[in-house]
C-alpha cells in the first residue's frame, strides 16, 4: 500500500485583537480529521469533498452553540457575583 504524496500545510491567521470565528475553528476541525487526496478518483475526490463540507458545516454548528453556551454560563456567573453590568454587557456579545 502507497501513501498519498500530496501534503499541505495550512496556516490560519485572526484579525487583530480577536481569536478565530467560529468558521475558522470549523474549518481547522475539519481539516484535521479529514484529507481528500488530490490523486483519488474524480467521483471518490468528489465525494469525499461534498462529505467534509457537510462535516464542517455540522462542526460549525456546534461550535456556535458551544459559543453561546459559554457566554451564557459567564453572564450567570458574572450576574450571580453581583456585576449585572459586565453579565449584560457579554450577553450582548
Amino acid at each position: 500500500m502507497e501513501l498519498a504524496k500530496d501534503f499541505s500545510v495550512n496556516v490560519y491567521t485572526a484579525e487583530p485583537n480577536r481569536g478565530h470565528s467560529p468558521e475558522q475553528m470549523a474549518e481547522m476541525c475539519a481539516n484535521s480529521i479529514m484529507h481528500v487526496s488530490k490523486t483519488a478518483h474524480p467521483v471518490i475526490h468528489e465525494q469525499a469533498t461534498q462529505f467534509k463540507s457537510r462535516m464542517q458545516s455540522v462542526i460549525l454548528e456546534y461550535m456556535k452553540k458551544s459559543v453561546n453556551s459559554d457566554r451564557t454560563t459567564v453572564y450567570n456567573a458574572l450576574k450571580d457575583a453581583g456585576h449585572p453590568d459586565l453579565a449584560e454587557a457579554i450577553r450582548k456579545l
